[in-house]
């Protein structure tokens, strides 16, 4: 089990186009990681065909610095430009 003061779980601040999908910060990548997947399976925005590429709408394009889909590896990528 992990500590509680492990990096993995240190509150981050979130970007304000971030903070439009999950909700306003600080919270822990893990945190951040959750509440994305859940904003992508309520909205639908999972690729039908491929499962592992995600759809952008409007909100998550902003995030993803304008891509229209990417996969789900990358996305944690693009995700992390907007923590710190």
């Amino acid at each position: 089990m992990a500590k509680s003061n492990s990096a993995f779980m240190k509150p981050l601040t979130v970007s304000e186009d971030l903070a439009a999908v999950v909700g306003k910060g600080p919270m822990p990548r893990s945190e951040v990681v959750k509440k994305l997947w859940v904003y992508i399976k309520k909205e639908n925005l999972q690729d039908a065909k491929n499962r592992r590429n995600i759809n952008a709408d409007a909100n998550l394009k902003k995030v993803f610095g304008g891509k229209a889909t990417v996969n789900m590896f990358e996305m944690t990528k693009l995700v992390s430009k907007h923590l710190s």
